[in-house]
């Protein structure tokens, strides 16, 4: 039943939000120059998939685990897209290709032995990564590992449809802060 809602809500959400991705776009040409961000990441079973993002760092960035970028590297149209999670909305394309969920683990990126190790030994990696989770709303990133996998394994135990529309819910109306990123120096 997840999976059906993943894909009515990602087709709308791409219908209707067509008119704000492309102005997304447009101001991110001026902003960066290069728009859209896309970056492999750890899929269900370990799989590699491509992720897709409006870019909220300059190009140059090098390519690490938010909290580990530096802050100054976020540009003011991305610290907008950040806290209003307008970033995200290419994931919907994502969750339309069956790689990702609305609901689900954050997914991360291959370089992150401890958090890859700590999800696969709770079972984390059978699951689609989401855009969205019980870790998201609740200001829990990939900065602590452990944490985070705890946090997810619990989130997929107890993920029933009223937990997915309230995470949902809950990140549409501004809850959790979204992945950390480290002051500048």
């Amino acid at each position: 039943m997840i999976r059906i809602l993943d894909i009515i809500f990602s087709m709308v959400g791409l219908v209707f939000g067509l008119p704000f991705l492309v102005v997304i776009f447009i101001v991110g040409l001026f902003d960066t120059g290069s728009p859209l961000f896309r970056q492999e990441r750890v899929g269900r079973y370990k799989k590699p998939f491509i992720l897709v993002k409006f870019r909220t760092m300059a190009p140059e960035t090098k390519s690490v685990a938010s909290h580990l970028a530096d802050s100054s590297s976020i540009t003011p149209v991305g610290r907008f897209l950040r806290r209003t999670k307008l970033d995200e909305l290419p994931q919907l394309w994502n969750v339309l290709k069956g790689e990702m969920s609305l609901v689900g683990p954050r997914p991360c990126l291959f370089n992150q032995v401890e958090l890859i190790e700590e999800r696969e030994s709770r079972g984390v990696l059978k699951a689609r990564p989401g855009i969205t989770g019980l870790a998201q709303v609740n200001g829990i990133d990939m900065s602590t590992p452990q944490l985070l996998a705890e946090t997810d394994a619990a989130m997929l135990r107890s993920l029933d449809l009223k937990h997915y529309f309230r995470y949902i819910f809950q990140t549409a109306t501004g809850k959790g802060s979204g992945d950390r990123v480290k002051s500048g120096e």
